[in-house]
C-alpha cells in the first residue's frame, strides 16, 4: 500500500484511499477523545470540519503541491459526511457508535461519579456549569445529563421550580417583542413605519423624557405598547 508513504505524485486512486483511511482515523480519534475534545460539535461533524479545513491549508501554503490531491480529497470527504449522515438516520448501531449515549451525571440531588469520569469532566467544571444554569446547590437538581454535543442539559426537583403566572392560573399580556428604532445614532425608519410612528416623534419623546438627541442614543427600543426605552453613550 505505497498511498501511506511519501512520494512525488499520488494517483487518483492513491489519494482516494488516503482520504478515506484519514477520514475513519479522525473518527476513531474523536470518539476515544470523549466529548470534552469536541464541545459544541458532534464527532461526524468536528471530524469533517477538521480534515477539511487541514486539506485545503496545504496547497494554498505550500507552492509544490497542487490542487488535484486537495480537491479529490475533499471531494471523497463530503462525500463520506453524507454516506455517514445517511447511516446514522438508517441504522441505530451505527448512530450509537458515531454518537456517544447521554450521560447521567447528577441524579435526584446525587452525584454519579462514574458519569464524571466517563464523561473526562471534573466537579469543578460541574458547579460550574450549575452556576451557569443558576443553580447554586447540587441537592436541587432531578437530573444533569452531559449530551453527545458537550453540553449539560439541567433539570431541576420540582418543588425547586420558579413559581411561573401558569401555575397560580395568573392572566398574562401576550408576547411583545420590542424594535430596534435607533442604533449607534441612527433612526431605523422602516421599524418606526410598522409602528405608525414619525422622526419628529422620535425626536420629541427624547428631548421631553431623555434630555438627549439622536446622536447621543447608542440603542433605542420600542414596544406595541409605545414604551421607548433608551441607552445612552456613557
Amino acid at each position: 500500500m505505497d498511498f501511506f508513504h511519501g512520494q512525488e505524485t499520488l494517483s487518483s486512486l492513491e489519494w482516494f484511499l488516503r482520504a478515506f483511511v484519514a477520514f475513519f482515523l479522525l473518527l476513531i480519534v474523536t470518539r476515544v477523545l470523549g466529548q470534552r475534545a469536541i464541545a459544541q460539535l458532534r464527532p461526524l461533524d468536528f471530524a469533517i470540519a477538521l480534515v477539511i479545513g487541514n486539506i485545503i491549508a496545504h496547497p494554498l501554503s505550500d507552492e509544490n503541491l497542487g490542487l488535484k490531491g486537495a480537491i479529490i480529497t475533499t471531494i471523497v470527504l463530503v462525500v463520506l459526511y453524507f454516506g455517514g449522515i445517511y447511516m446514522i438516520l438508517k441504522w441505530p448501531w451505527f448512530r450509537r457508535l458515531i454518537t456517544p449515549a447521554p450521560i447521567t451525571i447528577v441524579q435526584d440531588g446525587e452525584i454519579i461519579y462514574k458519569g464524571l469520569k466517563k464523561a473526562k469532566i471534573s466537579i469543578d467544571m460541574l458547579l460550574e456549569e450549575l452556576r451557569e444554569e443558576k443553580i447554586e446547590d447540587v441537592k436541587k437538581v432531578a437530573l444533569a445529563i452531559w449530551e453527545a454535543n458537550g453540553e449539560f442539559s439541567v433539570f431541576l426537583d420540582p418543588k425547586y421550580d420558579p413559581l411561573t403566572p401558569s401555575a397560580i392560573q395568573m392572566e398574562t399580556q401576550p408576547f411583545d417583542f420590542p424594535k430596534t428604532i435607533i442604533k449607534e445614532g441612527k433612526i431605523n425608519t422602516k421599524e418606526l413605519k410598522l409602528f405608525q410612528k414619525s422622526e419628529g416623534w422620535v425626536v420629541s419623546n427624547l428631548e421631553s423624557l431623555y434630555q438627549t438627541n439622536v446622536k447621543n442614543v447608542l440603542l433605542a427600543t420600542l414596544d406595541s405598547q409605545d414604551n421607548l426605552k433608551v441607552f445612552l453613550y456613557k
